[in-house]
């Protein structure tokens, strides 16, 4: 499936140069935290043809973390007749499919798309949403764990923040709980459902001795990144993260979804919708690239050596 839409585009018409077209971005983070997956954007939409200013125009629209704020934003975004909204993140499609059913919307990143409602069928989709997802396996919340272990042979007590009203975060604490008992690690859930339970769950957890911590990727972490990277400083807690963007905000490790890949590959769906493909034919496809990343001052902080074999492997390292 995943070749009908992620290698170069062989047989794709080049864009009508006459034609402007307006593609808005619905995120739950401001731009210039999302600098880096809206630069792979642009430059899938370059390769494809379009150049801003002379064919295309494309818009940022933030929720600045309140998810609720998405149904008004996207409602705004009918009302100025959008060619395409691209969204990042779940409650992003959600908003913008409470409101139109005509525009296309294309899911740079979102949980499980069936589950939320809103696609029918990965395969065929049925309606105006198509895109990416990110759903990864879930062995790979198992792999995060492993990877501290390498770093942290002594690794006894972890704790891993979640989401626990979250479905994926819980699928993905059953599979840490696998791996765990395999290797001999005891956990503690770190549960917060909002900004407001941050501080009380990493006071738990260093009250409880963890020493090491894994978190569960979702809305609320995504939003409040920073501050959980501080958290994580000030207790000490060496932590592995489920997204790049956390090791450059000055976390240890971050072990998944390559999201610059992901909202590069969105552009090909957005040229195709402009061509006149209908999303309810575009088979929403999954991650195809994944990432392992160091922050190696991180690590000189917090008083750890990475093992070379483990730099070998690692996608990335921050010096």
């Amino acid at each position: 499936m995943c070749a009908f839409l992620c290698g170069a585009p062989l047989a794709i018409e080049a864009p009508q140069a006459a034609k402007l077209y307006r593609i808005d971005v619905l995120d739950v983070v401001g731009a210039a935290s999302n600098e880096a997956n809206l630069s792979a954007f642009r430059q899938g939409l370059r390769e494809l043809g379009y150049v801003e200013g002379q064919n295309l125009v494309i818009e940022y629209r933030s929720a600045d973390g309140r998810a609720e704020r998405f149904p008004d934003l996207a409602t705004e975004l009918v009302r100025l007749k959008v060619d395409v909204i691209v969204t990042r993140g779940t409650s992003a499609a959600l908003g913008a499919k409470h409101v139109t059913e005509t525009i296309p919307i294309v899911m740079a990143s979102s949980g499980d798309p069936i589950f939320a409602g809103l696609v029918a069928s990965l395969a065929r989709p049925g309606g105006n949403v198509t895109g990416l997802h990110v759903i990864v396996p879930p062995q790979l919340a198992g792999t995060r764990l492993q990877l501290l272990k390498e770093v942290m042979p002594g690794l006894s007590r972890v704790g891993v923040l979640l989401d626990s009203g979250d479905v994926y975060s819980r699928l993905m604490m059953r599979e840490i709980e696998r791996v765990a008992h395999a290797i001999g690690v005891q956990l503690q859930s770190v549960d917060a459902r909002r900004p407001a339970d941050f501080e009380r769950a990493f006071e738990a957890a260093i009250l409880d001795r963890v020493d090491a911590l894994i978190t569960v990727e979702g809305v609320l972490t995504v939003t409040d990144l920073t501050r959980i990277v501080d958290f994580a400083a000030m207790g000490r807690l060496p932590a592995i993260y489920g997204l790049r963007e956390f090791v450059e905000a000055g976390g240890l490790m971050a072990y998944g979804t390559d999201l610059r890949d992901l909202f590069r590959r969105s552009a090909t769906y957005v040229h195709r919708i402009l061509q006149g493909a209908k999303p309810a034919d575009l088979p929403v496809e999954p991650p195809a690239k994944f990432e392992l990343v160091i922050n190696l001052k991180t690590a000189k902080a917090l008083g750890l050596t990475i093992p070379p074999s483990l730099l070998r492997r690692a996608d990335h390292v921050i010096q």
